[in-house]
């Protein structure tokens, strides 16, 4: 059946070579980490990124894949290598629907018993107004497909709710993907992320983290990718962790077994810490950007071999992480995320990585000559590591404050108050 996986019995690989899928800040979070204990090459990589090599992965070997982005999960890249044999952290096509279609997600979540948000999914005008117009605002409005996580509205204009109703389902917004709408009632309170590692059955939680989605100061501005991340979170302690894997992730893997499906990846679920309790805001299927740059740069232990586990259908460790913290922002270019200006020369980087505790993460840049230009919206993340978040957050923006480009922009609030 689509969606099952070899069970691998007897003693697990000894992970020394592990191939990356991906160019951008969280592939290179991950080759980082996962560099402590294996050889990592990373594809397609980019000119900031060690090890990239331009070569499809079906045409590499190694230990264990690792994919990075949704879209090669979801047009099933993990079912092509696992055809091929190899060992594989990631879902197939079936399981990476959770983040291809968010209708998909809302459906197998209710299925579950997961709490979240009241919705509707729409693929005509009139009923999908009928059920904005009974919602009380503000109002969550989602493209159905990948939107590169700039496909959510949320507004308190009922008016600007409609037009945007109307943009996404004729497909002047995203094409394709905004030809369904989700209309969600607007959930309120602290906005939490967790990355759960999953082998078909089970799973264990990664350290929590909270991100900033919009691109300005006090989550001002329409949503971006993700502007600057922090953990550990305050007042996320091990009790909500476990709440969040038994009432969310377990019941999620259940059900999905249920459909057949063998989901052995990441279920990043992003959370709002509600009055009522913590409610799913979505399902991701992928390490969170820039939650990865946060989470994976705490771990104490081999990140490699836990992969490699759940991979293969048992994961037999627990994950540990230093009490340290880490925050992590991101600068980008000119007019991002709307039209973001390429091609200029980054200034400072070697200033910035001097700096004690701080590591750069490169997404949007390329080669020319013997510098790194812009390529992308989001260009890089300063990642600091200190023993608060405070001093954590001061090395972060230290190390911003040292590189340039024309345009450049980031937020000045990432972390400043932890909750």
């Amino acid at each position: 059946m689509w969606g099952e996986v070899p069970v691998r019995s007897g003693t697990m690989p000894n992970v020394q070579r592990v191939v990356v899928v991906g160019s951008g800040g969280r592939e290179h979070a991950l080759a980082s980490v996962l560099g402590r204990t294996a050889e990592v090459v990373v594809t397609p990589g980019s000119a900031g990124i060690p090890g990239s090599v331009d070569t499809s992965p079906e045409e590499l070997d190694a230990d264990l894949f690792v994919i990075g982005p949704e879209v090669p999960l979801v047009e099933g890249l993990a079912d092509r290598l696992r055809a091929q044999g190899k060992l594989v952290f990631g879902p197939g096509a079936d399981g990476a629907e959770l983040e291809g279609s968010k209708a998909v997600m809302k459906e197998v979540v209710a299925a579950a018993g997961v709490p979240t948000a009241r919705y509707g999914a729409f693929d005509e005008l009139a009923p999908a107004l009928d059920f904005l117009r009974s919602l009380p605002g503000p109002y969550v409005v989602k493209t159905d497909g990948l939107a590169a996580g700039k496909g959510v509205l949320v507004t308190p204009n009922l008016i600007d709710a409609e037009d945007d109703v109307r943009a996404k389902l004729a497909g002047d917004s995203f094409g394709d993907a905004g030809h369904t709408v989700v209309i969600e009632e607007c959930l309120v309170g602290p906005e939490l992320s967790i990355l759960a590692v999953c082998d078909g059955h089970k799973a264990v939680a990664l350290a929590p983290a909270q991100d900033f989605k919009r691109v300005g100061d006090g989550g001002t501005g329409p949503n971006t990718g993700g502007m600057g991340a922090y953990s550990p979170v305050p007042g996320a302690d091990e009790a909500v962790v476990q709440t969040v894997l038994d009432d969310f992730v377990v019941p999620t893997l259940a059900e999905l077994r249920r459909r057949g499906i063998d989901y052995r990846g990441v279920l990043y679920a992003g959370l709002m810490l509600t009055d009522e309790g913590p409610k799913l805001i979505e399902y991701n299927v992928r390490f969170g950007d820039p939650e990865s740059q946060v989470v994976l740069p705490r771990l104490t232990s081999d990140l490699a071999q836990l992969l490699a586990e759940a991979a293969a259908g048992s994961i037999d460790h627990e994950p540990t992480f230093t009490d340290d913290a880490c925050v992590t922002v991101a600068c980008a270019s000119e007019f991002y995320p709307a039209t973001p200006r390429l091609g200029d020369v980054i200034e400072g980087l070697r200033a910035a990585g001097e700096r004690e505790g701080v590591e750069i993460f490169f997404a949007g840049v390329e080669s020319e000559g013997d510098d790194l230009v812009t390529s992308g919206g989001r260009v890089l993340y300063v990642t600091a590591t200190a023993p608060t978040i405070e001093e954590a957050r001061d090395r972060a923006y230290e190390g911003v404050g040292r590189i340039s480009w024309p345009g450049m922009h980031h937020r000045s609030d990432i972390a400043a108050d932890p909750t």
